[in-house]
């Protein structure tokens, strides 16, 4: 049956009918059958309840945005720690190294004076 049919046999039903109770059946049996034709129609969406996603949607995106400015934020204090400190351990590293590095060259000196004494005796 088509469309057209189904829509004039749905009319004619119901001027046929003997009075309001037998015209709500007919009404409520055309809807039953429309929701079993269409199944997908309980799922259509509504403009109110778009806007109602839309807004849900909005506020959980300024949510994640704040979420990931704290995140941000956090990590760029870590990573400046992490300079600092790495800074620190480089600048003692090098007063060692200075400080092996003169305690060798004095060494070295001492040595060479030892060379130059002992040479100059002989």
């Amino acid at each position: 049956m088509t469309r057209a049919a189904s829509i004039i046999n749905l009319y004619d039903s119901l001027l046929a009918a003997e009075d309001e109770r037998a015209r709500a059946r007919i009404i409520a049996e055309a809807f039953e059958s429309l929701e079993d034709r269409y199944p997908e129609l309980k799922d259509l969406a509504t403009a109110s309840g778009l806007r109602e996603t839309e807004l849900r949607l909005q506020k959980e995106i300024e949510q994640t945005r704040l979420r990931i400015e704290e995140v941000r934020s956090e990590l760029i204090r870590e990573i400046e720690k992490l300079r600092s400190e790495t800074s620190k351990e480089i600048s003692a590293g090098n007063q060692k190294i200075i400080r092996w590095t003169t305690g060798l060259l004095f060494a070295q000196l001492v040595a060479i004076i030892a060379v130059i004494i002992g040479v100059g005796f002989m």
